[in-house]
């Protein structure tokens, strides 16, 4: 794997736990700030995309996955101390850019790595 590919995969994680860890207090406030809905109510539906609907982010968003998942907390550290100071790509600003426009392969990309990546940072100590 290219340099200027984990860098992007690494920026692309670093904004999903970030946004993932802001939207989720956004909505736990939300969601303790509503009052219970009726018996009878439905239940909303979102406009969630169908997982397949991007095959070329569902790649990296595995890859990513599978990155933190194989890495030791070590590695981690390592890459992340790797990183400081140094420019985006323009591969990594290209794939941000599509993410900031394009609200619903955002919300699918954030939705997939999320978790197990703010599971593995949690373990490492790297997130309270």
């Amino acid at each position: 794997m290219r340099k200027s590919s984990l860098q992007l995969m690494i920026l692309l994680v670093v904004l999903a736990v970030f946004l993932s860890l802001a939207l989720g207090r956004l909505a736990l406030q939300v969601v303790l700030a509503a009052p219970p809905p009726p018996p009878h109510a439905q239940p909303l539906v979102t406009n969630v995309p169908e997982p397949q609907q991007y095959p070329i982010m569902d790649k990296i968003a595995d890859k990513i996955i599978q990155k933190y998942q194989t890495s030791s907390c070590q590695q981690l550290y390592e890459e992340k101390a790797q990183q400081q100071g140094k420019p985006k790509s323009a591969e990594e600003q290209r794939a941000v850019a599509i993410l900031h426009n394009d609200p619903q392969m955002r919300q699918a990309f954030i939705n997939k790595i999320a978790a197990p990546i703010a599971n593995k940072l949690f373990e490492c100590g790297i997130i309270p």
